[in-house]
C-alpha cells in the first residue's frame, strides 16, 4: 500500500503507474519517487520452455489479450497487491505504440479488470515532469530501438520525431555472434572448447548479464580507431589495446571466457555510421535540422536522455563527444548555427525515469480527473482518444443530439454535484 494513504479520510486511492516496456515493465504507485516493481514483460506458460513476450506487435488480438491479462493480472496480484477496481490507471506509452496494442491493453483493463479509468501518457513527455521543463529533445534508448522526439513547451513536434533500430537487441545479436565466433568455454572435462560446441546458442537473460557486468562504450577518439580496424580494407588501421579479458561462470561447471576485444566493441554498433551516415547522434541532429529555426537553440541546449541502454557506463559522454564531432561536418555545420549541447541529469536512473514522470503526472489529481478516460465512457463508445489529439471532437458530433452524452470521468476534486 502506498505511504500515507490512510491518512486522509475520503480522498481518493493513488493511481497505479504502468510502464510497459519491449524488454522490462516497471510499475508502481503515483506520488512515489520509484517504482515497487521492474521485472521482464514476459510471461511463462506450462510447456513451453522458453518465455513468451507480452509486448509484441505483429500477433492477433486474441493471442495479445490473453498475453496481457494474464501478466497484468500478475502485476496486481503478485507485485502491487490491490484491487483492480479501486485504483486509476496511468499508462506510461511509446509514441510508436501501435493503435490495436493500445485498444487491446484498453480492453484487458477495462473489461477484464474493471478499472475506474485509464490515461495513456507519451513517455517522452513524461520525462520532462521530473525535471519541471517545458522543452526538450529527449532521446529514448530502450530494448528495440532508440526514438527521438522533440517537445517545445509542454507540445511533441511529431513531424521530427526520429528512430533507429539501435538498442538493447542490436547489442545482443552482435554480442551472441561475436561470443560464438570467438570465445572458449572451460568445461569439467576439458578446456578451450569451442562456445558452439558446448552450446548451440547462448540464452538472452546470460547475455545480457555479459553486456551489463563487462561491457563499456570507448571514449570517442578510441571508438573511431575500434571502428576503423573492424571496417580494415588495406590493412593499414591498428586497433587499440584491448581491455583485460573476463571469466564469466555460466553455472557450477562452465566458465566461458570473455575476449576483452568483445568488450569493447560490442556496443560500437551504437555509434557507428550505416551506410546511410545514421547513428544515434546523428537522430538527435537530423531531428534538430527539422525542428522550426527558432526553437534549435532552446532544444539543442536541453537534451534528456533515458531508457535502459542509456545506462550502459560512458553512453552520455560518448554521445556528446559524438556530437560536438558531427556538428562541425558541412552536413550540419550549414544548417545548426548552435554549437552549444547540454544534457539534463534527471533525478533517477534512466530506465525509469519516465515511469517517474508517470508518478508525477498520476498524483496531480486534477489533471488525472478531467484527462482520464472513465469505464462509463469507454463501455458506451468503445474508442480511446489518442493523447497527441489536442482537440478531441466534441461529444454531440460522436453521438446522436438526442441521447445524453456519456459521463466523462469527473474531476477529483469537482465542486459538481
Amino acid at each position: 500500500m502506498p505511504l500515507y494513504e490512510g491518512l486522509g479520510s475520503g480522498t481518493e486511492k493513488t493511481a497505479v503507474v504502468i510502464d510497459l516496456g519491449e524488454a522490462y515493465t516497471k510499475c508502481g504507485f503515483a506520488g512515489e519517487t520509484g517504482p515497487r516493481c521492474i521485472i521482464r514483460s514476459e510471461i511463462r506458460r506450462p510447456g513451453d520452455s522458453k518465455p513468451i513476450k507480452v509486448v509484441q506487435y505483429n500477433i492477433n488480438t486474441e493471442e495479445l489479450y490473453s498475453y496481457l491479462k494474464e501478466f497484468i493480472h500478475m502485476l496486481y496480484f503478485r507485485h502491487v497487491l490491490v484491487n483492480p477496481r479501486d485504483r486509476r490507471v496511468v499508462v506510461v506509452e511509446s509514441v510508436l505504440s501501435p493503435s490495436h496494442f493500445r485498444e487491446t491493453l484498453t480492453k484487458v483493463l477495462f473489461k477484464y479488470f474493471e478499472v475506474p479509468s485509464v490515461l495513456f501518457a507519451p513517455s517522452h513527455l513524461m520525462a520532462l515532469l521530473t525535471l519541471g521543463i517545458n522543452s526538450a529533445m529527449v532521446l529514448d534508448s530502450g530494448y528495440a530501438e532508440s526514438l527521438v522526439l522533440p517537445i517545445y513547451e509542454g507540445i511533441p513536434i511529431l513531424n521530427c520525431w526520429g528512430a533507429l533500430p539501435l538498442g538493447g537487441k542490436a547489442i545482443h545479436k552482435e554480442l551472441e555472434s561475436q561470443l560464438l565466433e570467438q570465445c572458449t568455454v572451460d568445461t569439467g572435462t576439458a578446456k578451450g572448447q569451442s562456445l558452439p560446441s558446448v552450446m548451440g546458442s547462448v540464452p538472452e537473460d546470460i547475455i545480457e548479464e555479459i553486456k551489463v557486468r563487462t561491457c563499456f562504450i570507448s571514449d570517442l577518439q578510441r571508438g573511431l580507431r575500434i571502428q576503423a580496424a573492424k571496417f580494415n580494407i588495406d590493412g593499414s588501421a591498428e586497433r587499440p589495446l584491448p581491455p583485460p579479458d573476463v571469466d564469466y561462470p555460466l553455472d557450477g561447471e562452465k566458465i566461458l571466457h570473455v575476449k576483452g576485444s568483445i568488450r569493447d566493441s560490442v556496443v560500437e554498433i551504437l555509434f557507428e555510421q550505416d551506410n546511410e551516415e545514421n547513428s544515434v547522434a546523428t537522430l538527435i541532429l537530423d531531428s534538430l535540422v527539422q525542428c522550426p529555426i527558432d526553437t534549435r537553440k532552446q532544444l539543442a541546449e536541453n537534451l534528456v536522455v533515458i531508457g535502459g541502454s542509456a545506462m550502459l557506463p560512458g553512453f552520455q559522454h560518448r554521445l556528446m563527444a559524438e556530437i560536438r564531432y558531427l556538428v562541425e561536418k558541412p552536413k550540419y555545420k550549414a544548417a545548426l548555427a548552435t554549437k552549444t549541447f547540454r544534457i539534463h541529469t534527471p533525478p533517477a536512473k534512466p530506465n525509469y525515469v519516465a515511469w517517474l514522470g508517470g508518478a508525477i503526472f498520476g498524483a496531480l489529481q486534477d489533471i488525472l480527473g478531467s484527462r482520464s478516460i472513465s469505464k462509463e465512457y469507454y463501455n458506451q463508445t468503445g474508442r480511446i482518444p489518442d493523447w497527441c489529439c489536442l482537440n478531441n471532437p466534441p461529444l454531440e458530433i460522436i453521438f446522436d443530439a438526442g441521447k445524453a452524452p456519456p459521463p466523462l470521468m469527473k474531476r477529483a476534486f469537482s465542486t459538481e454535484k
